[in-house]
């Protein structure tokens, strides 16, 4: 039975559906051939996402998302941790209602520790549409 957490840190958030959400990624995941084992995902704000930006990429910038992968074999485990502030930015700069925008995060990280990367524009194009096909995954995941 795979283990999702959602936590929050050092921000006022209550993530909805989180039964959905976990039934959603696992769905993800097996799309892939693969599970979950493991799965923390971190809502937290600017700040608290900033420093483990900086502390374990040594990048001095705020982003939405960082992903640690700690995936053995087939098991997927990782920690991914989002920040909130971030996501409500990027929903406004995209014209997104927030809740599809904190999915596509939500999954973008998933689908890092399922190999998929964003570093080249090729890569960007190629996660936008996984991106993309997974949140069609959403209304099936009753």
């Amino acid at each position: 039975m795979p283990e999702i957490s959602f936590l929050v840190k050092g921000i006022r958030f209550k993530l909805s559906n989180k039964r959905k959400t976990s039934r959603w990624l696992e769905k993800v995941a097996k799309s892939e051939g693969r599970q979950i084992h493991s799965l923390t995902y971190v809502f937290a704000s600017d700040a608290f996402v900033g420093s483990y930006n900086f502390k374990f990429l040594g990048h001095n910038a705020y982003t939405d998302i960082i992903t640690f992968d700690y995936t053995e074999g087939n098991q997927i485990i990782g920690e991914i941790y989002i920040s909130i502030p971030r996501v409500r930015d990027n929903a406004r700069t995209y014209k997104q209602p927030f809740q599809v925008e904190l999915r596509r995060v939500v999954v973008h990280g998933l689908l890092h520790l399922l190999g998929f990367t964003d570093k080249t524009q090729r890569q960007v194009a190629q996660m936008r549409l996984k991106e993309e096909a997974c949140l069609s995954l959403w209304q099936s995941s009753t």
